[in-house]
């Protein structure tokens, strides 16, 4: 089934790139901007979007008492005024320790089939218990988040209004939790309006050459494809593989030697505020980003063969930049609710 599914979302990426999405559309109860494909959206049976859901779901995602010392939420290291990261390199959790990886943001994350960098988690539930229970994010235990959540009396009537009575489990705290993030969207950017809008104005004549070139020369669309600009799938482009001890990524998870350094490709949307870039944050700015692609990424063993350099001038480069900083959504980052007690 899954591997269906996967060809299913492949499929939609390659063909969601002509489509013409002219208004918002509306799937689940969910507005989505110009652009996005609800065709492509991911909800599980088992766990139907509800308004009442999506605002326990909120209200869990921005509690810090799901940490153990209570000290580290979700929007610690997703926060919605930083594109839904935390804009460092790597994210400090309990305690202040560090992790090895970037924070990648929520956007759009619900179109995924798969979560983290390494793509460990199937869904957006699996992925809500991972910081759970890490111990250099909020370092708890699933049962100790329960435990804490079923203790404020405040969030029994949530519950209740989203599954019917007011049990709290960690299937019931991840489904919250991942339908609000399945309400995090962005679209409408200048580039939709260009290419769905035929808006000719959308698009600075730099930005424009830009496209032409993250279509043709620079070689972009081998990953950065459809909608998202995602394939959504694996790939070693040499981030990180010259160290002594590298993060062999997707390796971790399959074993198989084809995996080694190879890291989820990352949606282009809203760049401007998903700063640093690369699984490890290592990359600071856009024009980092196209230097490390033109010169063909950082040799390895394991080295995708998309991955070559591409002679680009430095006008050209400056125009891939000015198409990427095209793809900032039109969306304002939610207010924090205010927390059951």
């Amino acid at each position: 089934m899954k591997k269906y599914l996967f060809l299913f979302f492949l499929i939609t990426a390659v063909f969601a790139s002509v489509q013409l999405f002219a208004e918002q559309k509306e799937k689940f109860g969910v507005l989505f901007p110009l652009g996005l494909d609800p065709d492509a959206y991911n909800v599980p049976e088992d766990n139907p979007i509800t308004p009442e859901k999506i605002e326990l779901g909120k209200m869990l995602y921005f509690d810090k008492r799901l940490s153990v010392d209570s000290t580290v939420s979700c929007a610690t290291c997703h926060d919605p005024h930083l594109g839904f990261t935390d804009q460092d390199p790597v994210s400090e959790g309990f305690h202040q320790l560090t992790g090895t990886r970037n924070a990648p943001t929520v956007i759009n994350s619900a179109f995924g089939l798969f979560q983290f960098w390494d793509g460990r988690a199937p869904s957006l539930e699996e992925q809500a218990k991972g910081p759970i229970q890490n111990s250099v994010e909020m370092a708890h235990s699933l049962e100790g988040a329960t435990k804490r959540v079923a203790e404020i009396e405040g969030y029994k009537k949530y519950f209740k209004a989203a599954f019917g009575t007011d049990e709290v489990d960690i299937d019931r705290i991840v489904k919250a939790i991942a339908t609000y993030e399945r309400t995090v969207l962005s679209g409408n950017s200048a580039w939709d309006r260009y290419v769905y809008n035929k808006d000719d104005s959308a698009l600075s004549e730099s930005a424009k050459r830009g496209l032409n070139l993250f279509e043709g020369k620079a070689n972009c669309t081998k990953c950065h494809v459809g909608f998202n600009l995602s394939d959504g799938i694996f790939h070693n482009i040499g981030v990180g593989m010259k160290a002594e001890d590298p993060d062999l990524g997707r390796f971790k998870v399959t074993n198989e030697e084809k995996d080694k350094g190879a890291f989820k490709t990352p949606i282009l949307r809203d760049l401007q505020r998903t700063h640093p870039y690369m699984h490890d944050g290592s990359q600071k700015t856009l024009e980092e980003v196209v230097e490390f692609y033109d010169k063909g990424g950082e040799p390895n063993p394991w080295l995708d063969a998309q991955i070559k350099p591409l002679n680009l001038t430095k006008e050209e480069r400056a125009d891939l930049v000015a198409f990427l900083r095209s793809l900032e959504g039109d969306w304002t980052p939610p207010k924090e609710p205010k927390l059951p007690e």
